[in-house]
């Protein structure tokens, strides 16, 4: 079984010899911590929580797609905070990306991400075809 880079034109490709945004082996594919940034590297939602967390979640929905599967075939995510008192904000944006069974997750409150404007780090794990239709 090969592994497979995923590439999504709705998620800027990082800089060679970094990280891979996805990758698929077999069924399973994994997605990299995505953020709030655009294509053009400029951090989306100004100071909001909800609305970093909705961007980021458009972006994990399009390396899930392009990978082949849907967001309910995500298992596990990975969110990392840096206010944990708005974990709210955060589950808020999420309910509006899965349906039934939501997947295993863990948030974690961390004192700064990458770039100091952003509020939330996720990364998922999940298998094409698992999900609830």
């Amino acid at each position: 079984m090969k592994m497979q880079r995923i590439l999504s034109d709705k998620v800027k490709e990082p800089k060679p010899g970094t990280w891979s945004n996805c990758k698929r082996v077999g069924d399973q594919f994994f997605v990299s911590g995505m953020t709030a940034h655009d294509l053009a590297g400029n951090v989306m939602g100004g100071k909001d929580m909800y609305s970093q967390t909705k961007r980021t979640f458009e972006k994990i929905q399009g390396m899930v797609e392009a990978a082949g599967g849907k967001m309910n075939d995500i298992a596990k995510l990975t969110i990392f905070v840096t206010d944990i008192t708005e974990r709210e904000e955060v589950w808020k944006a999420r309910a509006e990306f899965f349906t039934g069974d939501f997947p295993c997750c863990s948030l974690i409150g961390i004192k700064e991400l990458a770039t100091p404007e952003l509020k939330v780090e996720i990364e998922a794990v999940g298998f094409i075809g698992a999900g609830a239709e």
